[in-house]
């Protein structure tokens, strides 16, 4: 489809859904260790079946939408599109759903109070989401919050697979190759181009032959219950704000270059500058200043206009309009008593792991012994170690182990961090045996 083909009307007939798309002769079996040994070209999916539906932006318009989703049957398929590198906050921007019966629904939440009718319609339906973790949050925000799940994504890691993206897996199991030429686009734009529209139709198009397969495979691998238990942890965090970084701006890219907290203290006074602009603009703030641009101004720290625009990164014109932002920002640093400069906060958790062996070297090692049972584990089960057991996980117990080391101690450590009861079971008995230091 162009971008000037026209637009499928609201209110034609629609019967998408009704059946698993066509599959092509293509590489759509065989499961994490491939597909056949000479697997046919993908078949390129470039148009929705029924054609491109135009966004919904009003409220009888959704009500209509919530109407003909309720009357589906089926799980749905989720996805949002937001602008990321684009805009200051992470808000949708585009919201997916495709139901069986239902067809394919476009909405542009901007001109809408929410979407909380919709998730009322879909309270007792499972959502089918690749990547939940990404869309879950800015969806919360609309009041679309999932009851049930399955994650595409997820269950691509836990049954084994090496390429997990949507584009990946639809081509291995589906045999139809996806394009995603418009991930990083800026979806805050108004009007979006139907070919944009089009991508994001296609996004949700095959989602839920995908969740079908990839749970068929599950099953045969017998990890059902395992992603079942990743899922109901995916719904419970739902809608759990983020969790705030203390000193975000010692994220800095760069920031190691910067030495000594005098100048530290100037990174900081530039990034909550920056940062207040970026508010304000609802840009993104790297597109206000980039973090090079900062810490080369906290190296230099410069007192004067003309000395500031030498510097790499505030050449631009949008960045040289902002001068008397960025020097008086750089003025407060320099007018602060010793006792204001930033001070390293203390670490809630085990240092670097390359720091263990000077250290603590019977932590180190312990740590070792506990990564080379997860890495076994991990392999005979056909998983990323990741998705096993969280690193971290690993590193507070191996740190910190508790007083008593047996495998229900063990087990209880790691439920307290957050583990799921299978990566216990799988883990547990193995940990213990290999945290007491050997002789």
């Amino acid at each position: 489809m162009t971008d000037e083909a026209p637009l499928r009307r609201r209110d034609s007939p629609d019967t998408a859904g009704d059946g698993p798309h066509p599959v092509p002769p293509g590489p759509h079996a065989g499961g994490p260790e491939g597909g056949p040994e000479e697997p046919r070209p993908a078949t390129p999916l470039t148009a929705p079946r029924d054609g491109t539906p135009r966004p919904v932006e009003t409220e009888a318009e959704l009500a209509e939408i919530v109407s003909r989703l309720t009357a589906g049957n089926g799980p749905v398929a989720v996805d949002a599109e937001r602008a990321s590198g684009y805009r200051y906050t992470q808000r949708a921007y585009l919201v997916q759903l495709r139901r069986a019966g239902s067809g394919t629904v476009l909405l542009d939440p901007l001109p809408l109070d929410d979407l909380r009718t919709l998730d009322a319609a879909l309270a007792d339906t499972e959502w089918v989401l690749h990547a939940a973790s990404q869309d879950l949050p800015c969806l919360a925000e609309l009041g679309m919050r999932p009851r049930r799940l399955f994650d595409t994504e997820l269950a691509a890691r836990l049954a084994g697979f090496e390429r997990v993206g949507l584009a990946a897996l639809t081509e291995q199991l589906l045999g139809y190759s996806l394009e995603k030429h418009h991930s990083a686009a800026d979806w805050s734009t108004r009007p979006l181009p139907e070919s944009w529209l089009t991508y994001a139709a296609l996004d949700v198009e095959l989602l839920t032959d995908l969740r079908d397969m990839l749970a068929a495979e599950l099953e045969q691998q017998g990890k059902t219950a395992w992603a079942a238990e990743e899922f109901a942890a995916l719904v419970a965090g739902a809608d759990r704000p983020p969790r705030v970084r203390p000193d975000p701006w010692r994220r800095t890219s760069g920031i190691h270059r910067v030495r000594g907290a005098r100048a530290q203290s100037r990174v900081r006074a530039l990034w909550y500058a920056r940062d207040g602009v970026a508010a304000r603009r609802d840009s993104a703030p790297g597109r206000v200043l980039p973090d090079s641009a900062i810490v080369a101004a906290a190296e230099a720290d410069p007192k004067d206009e003309r000395t500031l625009l030498g510097i790499p990164g505030f050449g631009g014109r949008s960045v040289r309009r902002l001068a008397r932002i960025w020097l008086d920002a750089l003025d407060q640093a320099r007018a602060l008593p010793d006792d204001a400069l930033p001070v390293n906060q203390p670490v809630d958790g085990p240092p670097p792991p390359h720091r263990w062996a000077e250290r603590d070297p019977i932590a180190a090692a312990r740590l070792a012994r506990c990564r080379q049972i997860v890495v076994g584990t991990a392999e005979r089960h056909n998983l990323p170690p990741e998705n096993l057991v969280s690193p971290d996980f690993v590193r507070r117990l191996a740190w910190s182990p508790p007083d008593e080391i047996t495998s229900r101690t063990v087990g209880d450590t790691l439920l307290g961090f957050g583990a799921r009861n299978w990566q216990v079971v799988l883990l547990a008995d193995d940990l213990a045996e290999v945290l007491p230091e050997t002789l």
